[in-house]
C-alpha cells in the first residue's frame, strides 16, 4: 500500500546530524521536503545534496525546512555535511523503521543481484502534516528544481 497525496505522513523522531534529533510533527503549520537517498557522501547522493544546499535560500523564501534521510550513522552524516558544507538536516534512520514507514525500503537490482536498498525518493509533507506530493524512483538531475517548482 503506496503513500498517497493527502494522507498523514508518518511521524518520525530521528537522530541527525550535529548531535541533535528532528521530530517531524515540530513543524505542524510549516511545510516540509523530507528526501530519502541510499548512501552518504556517494556520486549521486552528494550531486542530490549538493542541490538542496544550493536551493536552500530558495526553499528558506517559501518557509519550507529540508530533512535528508538515510540509514547512514550520525558519524556518516556528520562527514558528509563537513565534507559538502550541507546547510540542512541529515538525519539518520540506521534501524530503517522510517524507511519502512514510508515505503522507501525496496528491493533493487544491479548487475542482475537483487539486494534490499533505499529508493530514492522525496515527500513534500504540507502545513496541515499531510504528504501534498511524492516523488519515487528520483534521477538526480533537475530534480531540486522540480520539487522547488511545486513547493
Amino acid at each position: 500500500m503506496a503513500l498517497d497525496i493527502g494522507q498523514k505522513a508518518p511521524d518520525f523522531t530521528l537522530p541527525t546530524n550535529g548531535g541533535r534529533e528532528v521530530t517531524l510533527s515540530d513543524f505542524a503549520g510549516k511545510k516540509v521536503i523530507v528526501y530519502f537517498y541510499p548512501k552518504d557522501a556517494t556520486s549521486g547522493c552528494t550531486k542530490q545534496a549538493c542541490g538542496f544546499r544550493d536551493h536552500k535560500p530558495q526553499f528558506d523564501s517559501k518557509g519550507i525546512t529540508i530533512i535528508g534521510i538515510s540509514r547512514d550513522s550520525v558519524k556518516s552524516h556528520d562527514k558528509f555535511v563537513d565534507k559538502e558544507n550541507l546547510n540542512f538536516i541529515l538525519a539518520s534512520d540506521e534501524d530503517g523503521s522510517t524507511c519502512e514507514n514510508y515505503e522507501v525500503w525496496v528491493e533493487k537490482s544491479m548487475y542482475g543481484k537483487k539486494y534490499m536498498g533505499i529508493e530514492r525518493s522525496t515527500f513534500l509533507i504540507d502545513k496541515a502534516g499531510n504528504i501534498g506530493e511524492v516523488w519515487h524512483k528520483v534521477k538526480v538531475l533537475g530534480h531540486v528544481e522540480e520539487v522547488l517548482s511545486a513547493s
